[in-house]
């Protein structure tokens, strides 16, 4: 037996889950998605992944701005689904599409929780120096990222970095939800409510967060750097220039904040960060030897 499922989601990240989804037999009767966005220079509508998948597997894209109106309500309903499943979608489901399938709507979220509900739950957790994360499939009620768990996975965070975290969080979320979606068929999984302890909210990365303070330590600066690589990406100013950090990682010297003291490490609060690979404007990504000989600076100089 195969359900009848919508698929919600937006970015790289989700397409593996419906990857698998597909590859499970399941039906998909419509594949949900972000409208396509601006970008490039030309400004040209750029379609999502999700969307570009969907559409190279011959699936029904539906692309609406908002899911508030009654008329998208009822279009949801008339597909008469057994369950939604939701990896990344960037719009709140109202209480009408989370009541419309039969089982209901998942959602695969990329964290612990209840720590890190919210937007950015993987970038929060490398940006806090978690030990530890993972992904788990829930069954989505009103609130954020409050429903029960039908299943987890827990990995190490290492010195990974949120790319890396993400790209393996997406691949093992897409075998996890698989695995719900097959025990929920099969009537076989039972939902547990979410812990009342250890609630934490993953806000949304703001600008003001990507800019390194120097002042701060070197390890708190390191989970910085890998949780913003490769996008948005921490940055600092050197002779006006704004330059991104890639990689890096603390080192036990010693200077006054912001001080270069030798090739590509600057000194901080506490400690100091040893920058492995940068981005300049406009620029690809290269290492620090490359960076320095087309930007030469010398012990003692300093950066903001």
């Amino acid at each position: 037996m195969t359900l009848r499922l919508a698929f919600m989601g937006t970015p790289d990240f989700a397409v593996p889950t419906l990857a698998e989804l597909l590859g499970q037999g399941h039906e998909i009767a419509a594949v949900y998605t972000q409208p396509p966005r601006p970008k490039g220079r030309g400004l040209g509508l750029e379609p999502s992944a999700v969307q570009k998948f969907a559409e190279a597997s011959k699936l029904e894209v539906r692309v609406p701005a908002s899911l508030k109106s009654a008329e998208e309500q009822a279009a949801f309903a008339n597909l008469e689904l057994d369950a939604a499943v939701v990896v990344a979608y960037g719009l709140i489901l109202p209480k009408a599409i989370l009541a419309a399938p039969r089982l209901g709507c998942f959602n695969l979220h990329g964290s612990l929780l209840p720590r890190w509900r919210g937007a950015a739950p993987i970038q929060r957790a490398v940006m806090a120096g978690d030990t530890e994360t993972g992904v788990m499939a829930m069954r989505m009620d009103e609130g954020l990222d409050t429903g029960p768990v039908l299943m987890a996975e827990r990995v190490v965070v290492g010195r990974k970095t949120y790319g890396q975290l993400q790209d393996e969080l997406s691949g093992l979320g897409a075998n996890l939800m698989g695995r719900a979606i097959g025990a929920l068929e099969r009537s076989t999984i039972e939902a547990r409510p979410q812990s009342d302890g250890g609630v934490t909210y993953a806000k949304k990365i703001d600008k003001a967060e990507t800019r390194i303070d120097w002042t701060k330590a070197s390890r708190e600066l390191d989970c910085l750097v890998r949780g913003l690589s490769p996008a948005p990406g921490a940055w600092f100013e050197l002779r006006g220039e704004r330059i991104k950090i890639l990689l890096a990682e603390p080192v036990p010297d010693q200077g006054r904040p912001g001080e270069v003291l030798s090739g590509l490490t600057i000194a901080t609060g506490e400690g100091a960060l040893r920058l492995l690979t940068v981005q300049r404007a406009g620029r690809g990504p290269t290492d620090a030897d490359a960076f320095l000989r087309g930007f030469a600076l010398a012990s003692g100089d300093f950066v903001s």
